[in-house]
Order: C-alpha cells, then structure tokens, then sequence
C-alpha cells in the first residue's frame, strides 16, 4: 500500500472503533427495545431496560464509550491476498493507539505479570487479530468489544456432564445452555446474548463461540435441527425469571446463537460466551482504496 493508502485505512480502523464503542447495531437495539416492551410497567425489570435505553441513546448522541469497560478488543479481517498480512496488522494496531487517545476506547488494557498499563490498549494479546486473505479486491472488517464481567461468565462443559443430566446429543447441549444462563444470572450484565460452539477442541470451542456473535440477532441458523436449538433455548431461558441484570422479569437472554465443529470421539465439548447487553459489534465493507464504502450491522 502507498501512503495514501495506510492513511485512509487508518482512518477507517479508528471510524469502526469509534461506532463500536459508541453504538449499539441496529439488531442489537431492537432486541433491547423489544425486551421493554414485554416487561410490566413499573417493575424493576422495566426501570434497568429503560436505564439501558437512555445510555444507549447518550452514548451515541455524544459519541462516547457504551460502557467504562471497552472490553477486548477482538477483530476480524478479510483482506486482499496481494496486500502484506503484517501492515495490516500493523495498521490495526495504530488504529487502536490512536482510537485508545481520542477517548473511544478506555485505558484497560494491562500487564499480565506486573498490573502495569501502557495506556495504549496494545501489548501482547491485544488487540486479538483474526486475519484471512481473500480474493477479492476489498476489506471486510469486522470488530467486537468484550467486556471483563461477561468474559467472567463464560463456561465450557464436557459431554457427559452428570451435574445437569447433560448427555452427548443435542438435548444435552440445551441443559448446557440453560445452565450457562443460569449460572450467569446478574453477574454478565443481562439481559444477555448466548454464543456457543458443539464440539471442537476447548481453544477452538471458545473461538468457534464467540464466532457466533458476528452474525445478526434476528438471522435464522441454515441448520434446522441448530436453529430449533436456538429458538427453543432462548424461549426455555426467557421463563427462568432471570431477568435484567438478575433482577426478574421475561428479559433473561435476547439471543441464542449455535454453530457446531468437527471432535474427537473421546471428547464432546460445549463451549459457551455470554454477551452483555451492551453487544458491541460492528464491521464495515472498505475499499482497497482504503474508504468505508457500506457498514455490515
């Protein structure tokens, strides 16, 4: 890429960052908005979403963080296969620098070992870079921001798992899923969204899970018998009275979303991530040219 190039990217790289952090997807608020409307008037489920509500709405009008915690910082980029791997990353990386100073993301990023922050949000793990080269001649970039309180209640089970009654099919895989929304209740700041990988390795099962959160709240899994599991799991979720921030209601969960990966026989993995309620996710078509020509959510 030339000079011109870099710096148009650049300018993308903190633009997407910026609208991440700033605004929930139009699917995402539509979910929540959903969800206020099904709780009763005046009850504490009514009063968190319309808290909710209002922060969302201020965060976007003043372009400022949804949450103090602008998570992880987790990107997915396909890019043209002529173009370097590593000046991408890098490219990515400043973008972060720079987003982390203006503001549109929080200094919460820190050293593992020693507790020490750099104030730049980069250091070993972060930003996660997933990058794939394709064919064609633009970028698909595509940004999620995970929070530390519902990184904390993610869970993986391994099939057979006697504690819930979970065996190795499907209706198992549905006991993990309701566990996992159980367990969480009022501790990932619900109401939640439910990511989960069937099978792979316990590395591949969590990345295969977060995958999940990329696709839109409201699509319909091409798997029949997955896409049964969802609606059944988040419909089953809905009436555990969870509620809002665990504070009861019909508002527990407003996704399930399920993929499944090859295993071993041996094991039998269920992986699931839980999102917050302040889903951050967002991605955007960018020309080689390095201009967002189309946002994806």
């Amino acid at each position: 890429m030339n000079t011109t190039q870099q710096k148009k990217l650049l300018e993308a790289f903190i633009e997407i960052i910026r609208k991440t952090s700033a605004e929930l997807p139009k699917d995402v608020l539509e979910a929540v908005q959903r969800g206020h409307r099904a709780e009763e008037k005046g009850s504490r489920a009514d009063y968190a979403l319309g808290i909710i509500e209002n922060n969302i709405g201020l965060a976007k009008a003043k372009s400022q963080p949804l949450c103090q915690d602008t998570g992880s910082i987790l990107f997915y980029i396909h890019y043209p296969r002529k173009l370097d791997h590593s000046e991408i990353a890098k490219l990515a990386r400043k973008g972060v620098i720079a987003a982390t100073k203006k503001g549109y993301l929080r200094q919460n990023s820190v050293d593992s070992i020693t507790g020490k922050n750099s104030g730049t949000n980069v250091g070993p793990g972060s930003p996660t870079l997933h990058l794939e080269p394709w064919a064609k001649d633009h970028f698909e970039i595509r940004l999620m921001l995970k929070g530390g309180g519902c990184e904390n209640v993610g869970i993986q089970y391994s099939l057979p798992e006697g504690r819930i009654g979970a065996g190795r099919d499907l209706a198992g895989v549905k006991k993990c899923i309701l566990d996992a929304a159980f367990q969480a209740q009022g501790k990932g700041c619900g109401p939640g969204i439910l990511g989960v990988a069937i099978g792979g390795d316990r590395a591949t099962g969590y990345l295969g899970s977060k995958e999940q959160f990329l696709r839109k709240l409201g699509d319909r899994n091409p798997d029949p018998l997955l896409a049964k599991l969802e609606d059944e799991a988040l419909a089953d979720a809905n009436q555990l009275g969870i509620g809002p921030m665990g504070f009861g209601g019909k508002t527990t969960l407003m996704g399930v979303k399920v993929g499944a990966l090859n295993r071993l026989p041996a094991s039998y993995f269920v992986s699931v991530s839980y999102m917050c309620w302040a889903f951050r996710r967002q991605g955007a078509v960018v020309t080689s040219k390095g201009e967002i020509k189309k946002w994806l959510y």
